[in-house]
């Protein structure tokens, strides 16, 4: 591995349960880019839902082989759709699964790395039903579930999202500024790397004084794309290596 090589992060692949075109080129993605970085973080929503570790959906599987051959590291997040992958399946793709809030060197220097859903603190609605699925006794009674009563509950879940966040104002469904500054301030970085909300942009702003970046990654069922830092900084790229955005080239908080 070349010690220039880059780190690359992606998230919001929302991939379904049997192999699609997302997956294709996601599996072209590990097969290119990815074979000759330094390290591979996937922050949530990996899958567009997750049932349970032993749901072995064919897409899933085909996917943990492709992860565990890879010659790098692969660190995934949780997402709020895929919250309930466990370390039975993190171990069959060889992923270490990371805390919610990830603080990591990068060749540029520090970051946060996060899915992002926390930080929409506007969405009272949706932390409020957050806060109950992530609870154990929840979650241990999801898992006990029939399978197919799962699969059911999932996509319910899935389409009442859907139709509520058609019904929210944009704002609402962003991440809220006082808590990216928190989160920065708290980690003590100048760099938050997230996904979620479908909005890829980087942003520049200030904490206490301090210039910093936001880097929001794109969502692969709508334009697959992917965030690769080295030591000049983060740089959103698409799968065919252009610029994603229309200012090319890397970005610094100085």
């Amino acid at each position: 591995m070349s010690p220039d090589a880059p780190v690359l992060v992606v998230s919001d692949l929302h991939l379904d349960r049997e192999p699609s075109p997302t997956f294709e080129q996601f599996l072209a993605f590990l097969d290119g880019p990815a074979r000759t970085a330094a390290a591979l973080y996937i922050l949530g929503d990996l899958f567009e839902y997750w049932i349970g570790d032993d749901a072995r959906f064919p897409a899933a599987e085909a996917l943990a082989g492709v992860l565990a051959r890879l010659p790098l590291p692969v660190t995934f997040q949780h997402g709020n759709r895929d919250f309930l992958l466990d370390t039975e399946y993190a171990g069959r793709a060889g992923m270490r699964i990371a805390p919610e809030e990830l603080r990591i060197p990068l060749p540029c220097g520090p970051a946060l790395l996060m899915h992002g859903d926390s930080l929409c603190t506007a969405d009272v609605d949706y932390l409020r039903f957050r806060e109950v699925v992530r609870k154990p006794d929840w979650r241990q009674s999801f898992l006990a579930r029939p399978l197919p009563e799962r699969i059911a509950e999932a996509e319910r879940l899935r389409a009442a999202s859907r139709d509520a966040g058609r019904q929210k104002a944009r704002d609402i469904t962003d991440v809220h500024p006082d808590a990216v500054a928190e989160v920065l301030r708290a980690h003590g970085v100048s760099l938050l790397i997230h996904g979620h909300t479908h909005r890829p942009a980087i942003h520049r702003l200030q904490v206490d004084g301090r210039p910093c970046l936001r880097c929001v990654l794109p969502a692969w069922d709508e334009r697959p794309g992917y965030l690769t830092v080295d030591a000049h900084g983060p740089r959103l790229l698409a799968l065919d290596g252009q610029d994603y955005l229309p200012e090319a080239g890397h970005y610094s908080p100085a």
